[in-house]
């Protein structure tokens, strides 16, 4: 069932859900399409119809146009303005979703009218609790003269005056009882956007946002203040809260890399200097160029003692005692260990089981496996948990992908596997340049599959296809850890 929703009068019920836990994520920016694939595999999935979800995110520049959009309300080419433009299944007409502008997709099996098992969703009331939940949200930041406008959609500052103005846009899709799409509301989105468009095909009624109220809030702080009022109407059993990101430039590499030079070690921490000079922190849960001016016991950084703390961790265990001895990885260089380490140095290639410090080298190189790392050997992520170093990295080597496959053919592999460093400096996170080391290693031995362990590529679908394009034998990826502690330990 398609909706182009039309405003509940006051009297209509603000219904609460049906009791089923409820998860909350907090998702960044997020391309529309990507967002839309993540709402159809959650609504389809039949292990997730149990839960209730609520996805909160930004789109980058986007124009949506619903199923009963009328052409005329385009005012401009698009396209040519620096948007995407995309057609979707909601109802409403067109509308524009962008930087500054909170975007909701609750995925929630609604209530049945009249509560029986297996009867119609209530929509009505689905629409006219999503007003409400916008209208407690908007009302508790400070802005108190907004409402429901008689006969348009969405939440309205000075409802039903001559300069009633649209905050909130509400369009929505029932599926099997089951929501998609939702609201978006414009907290310090660039106005600009809307005289592309006659927004939600209401031409005698402007658009506005919390900002150009004169409310000046963060985004955090409407997700706060959203979340909090949605769950206060929607009444799950519980509520699980778990944010993937909060900052993301791709001109800044703040939260991807702690600078220029190898940092400073943390105090406390059996420090030792590796290669090139870096510091390599040999206890484990320690972040080895994390800066700090103080923090735990085992040397764990205040700012990584802070994420945890904001993740729910609040105990960890202690590490004060070597490993026993059934987990200790034995090293032994034997010749076929030193005849790889001399192929890789004479090539001036980096694997990833040294980068990494991975406590298996021995037994794999042993036996003539190892797994090439490109893009360098800096990478602009700094995960709590590994040694890769994350000085800020140096342009791509043209000559890398050659070389490795040279020591592909040298080593006379059957089968090869080529990670990588993620690269959010490159706009394509790198993909170009894994894509040419497959084609490179195919070109001087055909007979060896390929297998590359690839970044996130910052989520982009394009430069996935760039990937996928040179047709690896294996397309692998590490989901390193749960969304609850992403900040604290992937930042």
């Amino acid at each position: 069932m398609t909706l182009a929703p039309t405003a509940a009068g006051p009297e209509a019920p603000v219904r609460s859900g049906t009791g089923a836990p409820l998860r909350v994520r907090w998702l960044g920016t997020v391309p529309y399409r990507e967002a839309w694939s993540l709402q159809q595999a959650l609504h389809a999935d039949p292990s997730a119809s149990g839960d209730d979800r609520l996805l909160l995110l930004e789109h980058p520049p986007t124009y949506t146009l619903g199923r009963n959009a009328d052409p005329s309300n385009v005012l401009v080419d698009l396209a040519a303005a620096g948007a995407e433009v995309v057609a979707v299944d909601r109802g409403g007409d067109v509308t524009f979703h962008g930087p500054g502008q909170l975007v909701a997709y609750p995925i929630l099996t609604l209530p049945t009218k009249g509560d029986a098992p297996g009867g119609m969703a209530d929509t009505p009331a689905y629409v006219h609790l999503l007003e409400q939940v916008l209208i407690d949200t908007v009302r508790e930041l400070g802005l108190s003269d907004v409402g429901r406008q008689d006969r348009c959609p969405g939440v309205w500052v000075e409802p039903n005056t001559p300069r009633a103005r649209k905050v909130a846009a509400i369009g929505v899709r029932i599926e099997r009882g089951r929501s998609l799409h939702g609201i978006a509301l414009n907290v310090s989105t660039d106005m600009g956007w809307f005289d592309h468009i006659v927004p939600c095909g209401i031409a005698d009624k402007g658009v506005t946002s919390l900002e150009h109220e004169g409310l000046q809030v963060s985004m955090r702080q409407v997700v706060d203040t959203f979340v909090d009022a949605f769950t206060a109407r929607w009444r799950p059993s519980t509520s699980q809260r778990s944010d993937v990101v909060w900052r993301h430039a791709e001109t800044d590499l703040a939260p991807f890399s702690r600078g220029d030079g190898p940092g400073t070690p943390t105090g406390g921490a059996n420090v030792a200097r590796g290669a090139g000079g870096r510091h390599h922190v040999q206890s484990a849960g320690a972040h080895r160029h994390a800066p700090s001016t103080g923090g735990g016991a085992d040397g764990t950084s205040v700012r990584l003692l802070g994420r945890l703390a904001e993740a729910g961790v609040a105990d960890a265990v202690a590490l004060g005692e070597r490993k026993p001895d059934w987990m200790r990885a034995r090293v032994q260089h034997g010749p076929d260990v030193l005849a790889l380490k001399h192929t890789v140095r004479d090539l001036g290639l980096v694997t990833v089981c040294e980068e990494a410090g991975c406590p298996n080298l021995s037994e794999c190189w042993s036996e003539g496996t190892a797994t090439f790392m490109v893009c360098g050997e800096r990478c602009t992520r700094a995960c709590g948990f590994c040694l890769v170093d994350t000085r800020r990295p140096e342009v791509l080597d043209a000559a890398e992908p050659g070389r490795v496959a040279e020591a592909v053919e040298r080593m006379g592999l059957d089968f090869a596997v080529v990670t990588m460093v993620a690269r959010d400096d490159l706009a394509d996170g790198g993909a170009a340049h894994v894509a040419e080391t497959v084609r490179a290693i195919r070109s001087r031995r055909p007979s060896a599959q390929v297998e590359v362990l690839i970044s996130d590529l910052k989520g982009d679908a394009d430069s996935l296809d760039v990937v996928l394009d040179a047709r690896p034998d294996v397309l692998n990826h590490n989901i390193e850890t749960v969304a609850r502690l992403q900040r604290a330990v992937r930042p």
